[in-house]
């Protein structure tokens, strides 16, 4: 089983910038999926980001296209979300996961996080006006 550990969270002011990392025990090309997810208290878990292994696909929920990039490095251990333009609502905690279903990929309603069985233990993003 992958073990996912994420970090680069933190405390940013509207307008500013961070960078999240998710170190994995094994190779992402083991996986069909990498992504990033978010949720805040109260509320279902949302995917952000996802990233398909096989092809480099990528997929941004709407809220944050043009402002979140997802990317690996070349030894595909680590993923990263590089997060510009934050806002207030982005503060949440976010999560790496990896998917082996070949159902991962987001369908109508996007990432659904119940085709997605392996988790980090999060990062907080906290995002003041």
């Amino acid at each position: 089983q992958v073990q996912l550990v994420e970090s680069g969270g933190g405390s940013v002011q509207a307008g500013g910038s961070l960078r999240l990392s998710c170190a994995a025990s094994t190779y992402f090309y083991n996986y069909n999926c990498m992504g990033w997810f978010r949720q805040t208290p109260g509320k279902e878990r949302e995917g952000v980001a996802a990233v398909y292994t096989g092809g480099g696909s990528t997929y941004y929920v709407d809220s944050v296209k043009g402002r979140f990039t997802i990317s690996q490095d070349k030894a595909q251990t680590t993923l990263y979300l590089a997060m510009d333009s934050l806002k207030p609502e982005d503060t949440a905690m976010y999560y790496c996961a990896t998917s082996p279903f070949v159902d991962c990929w987001p369908g109508r309603r996007g990432l659904d996080p119940a085709r997605w069985p392996y988790w980090g233990q999060g990062t907080q993003v906290t995002v003041s006006s």
